[in-house]
């Protein structure tokens, strides 16, 4: 199996923020930096560290670090999955992620995107099964997509053919797999979704890892 790994699934906001991105953001470059300077100016910080009460690194992430010695690659975005997937293609994929990567609710539903690359990949073979396992602090959050995982199945029903659904489970805080049964681990920061506080984190598992970058993450230090 492969194992992905969305850092927005450890790096996400706590309830009530409605201003965090988790609940519907773009993937510019001024989302991935010029957006949380404005979240962190809003609460009256100079730094990321205003950031915080709002936006914690939840726990659980290090103890990715048991996949070192496991094929391991890094990225910005799950846009770059592809070449990932083609590397090892027809495994069941894990993905542990804050949003499901299924279908993308608006523009082209061919083009690639971080919101649709496990649904394409499902299309065109190059996954098996999907499991998207959302993290266990959805289940605090009412409007967060791994709240209630019955709606999302609805939500999905009509934009994924029924062969395709049928290879798809949705779950939330789901174990980790043994490393002996992964063949290949995908990190993925997702800046736009991700408090740059939390970047050093990022790099640190990627280094320990010792994953090889698709697209060399970001480390954003703070700078009006």
């Amino acid at each position: 199996m492969l194992l992905s790994v969305d850092w927005d699934a450890f790096s996400g906001p706590r309830e009530l923020v409605f201003d965090a991105p988790i609940w519907g953001s773009r993937d510019r470059d001024e989302d991935r930096l010029e957006a949380w300077r404005s979240r962190a100016g809003k609460r009256g910080g100079a730094g990321w560290a205003a950031l915080a009460q709002d936006f914690p690194l939840y726990p659980g992430w290090e103890a990715l670090t048991a996949y070192a010695g496991v094929p391991a690659w890094v990225t910005l975005s799950h846009a770059d999955a592809w070449s990932w997937l083609e590397r090892f293609p027809g495994e069941d994929v894990l993905n542990l992620d804050s949003h499901h990567d299924l279908a993308s609710f608006s523009g082209d539903p061919a083009r690639l995107r971080p919101g649709n690359w496990a649904g394409l990949g499902l299309r065109a073979g190059l996954i098996r099964r999907y499991t998207c396992a959302y993290p266990e602090w959805h289940a605090g959050l009412p409007v967060a997509e791994g709240f209630d995982l019955e709606r999302v199945a609805a939500e999905l029903a009509p934009l994924l053919a029924p062969d395709l659904r049928a290879r798809v489970s949705l779950t939330r805080g789901a174990a980790l797999p043994d490393p002996a049964e992964v063949r290949a681990v995908l990190l993925v920061q997702s800046p736009s979704w991700t408090n740059p506080a939390h970047d050093g984190a990022f790099v640190a598992l990627a280094g320990a890892l010792e994953a090889e970058p698709l697209v060399s993450p970001l480390h954003r230090p703070w700078a009006l």
